[in-house]
């Protein structure tokens, strides 16, 4: 049995006989705990966020995104709306007319100045709690509390011959991106990071992440 999956037009087999994400059991099982966990004492704040997304632009208050996770499946990742309806013209515009924007994009695939998120969205994503929703994707097995960033097909053809340390992988809410820098950091280096992490995990090294993560949210790395 294989699936295939195509990426950037390569279609390519993804065997579904390849072995059980890093950490396997005990990092799911954690997982899971710390998800429900999470859901439960932070339910207050999610319902907050999702009338907040709802109330200040017209929009559902969840936004769905295609990525890819461990050995190439795809899935749905969730985060609240940071987003105006329009975003996608608003991005075109932009890139269009601004060559400094179009090469922040380039090197990024972020804006620090971004005409498509809202006021509301400007706060979530500083804080990261666009990204609570995805607490319900690491129930479903999506994604883990700790590992790389999870990318659409298009980033992942920049990981090159990195792709195999990221697809070793669960994609993860927090990792060594997160807490080294975020937004103010490379592509390259994102890639770099991912790519120590997979080739190095242990339950040591994502408590260590774990720890440092709350201190990195109010960091100024975030946009």
């Amino acid at each position: 049995m294989a699936d295939l999956v195509d990426t950037r037009g390569i279609l390519r087999f993804i065997s579904a006989d390849t072995p059980h994400p890093i950490g396997s059991v005990p990092k799911r099982l954690i997982d899971i705990v710390l998800a429900l966990l999470g859901i439960f004492l932070l339910a207050p704040l999610l319902v907050i966020c999702f009338a907040a997304t709802v109330l200040s632009s017209p929009g559902p208050a969840l936004f769905r995104h295609r990525r890819i996770g461990f050995n190439g499946k795809t899935f749905e990742c969730l985060k609240f709306r940071t987003m105006r309806p329009d975003a996608a013209e608003r991005l075109q515009r932009l890139l269009d007319s601004d060559p400094t924007a179009a090469a922040e994009w380039e090197a990024s695939h972020k804006l620090r100045c971004d005409p498509r998120v809202t006021m509301i969205g400007a706060l979530l994503r500083k804080s990261s709690l666009d990204e609570l929703p995805q607490l319900f994707n690491v129930l479903r097995g999506d994604m883990s509390i700790i590992g790389p960033r999870p990318v659409t097909e298009e980033e992942l053809a920049r990981y090159a011959g990195a792709v195999s340390a990221y697809l070793a992988c669960r994609p993860g809410i927090t990792g060594l991106w997160q807490v080294s820098g975020r937004s103010t950091t490379t592509y390259a280096k994102r890639v770099e990071y991912d790519t120590f992490y997979a080739e190095n995990w242990s339950l040591a090294l994502d408590t260590k992440i774990l720890v440092v993560t709350i201190p990195a949210l109010f960091s100024d790395g975030a946009y």
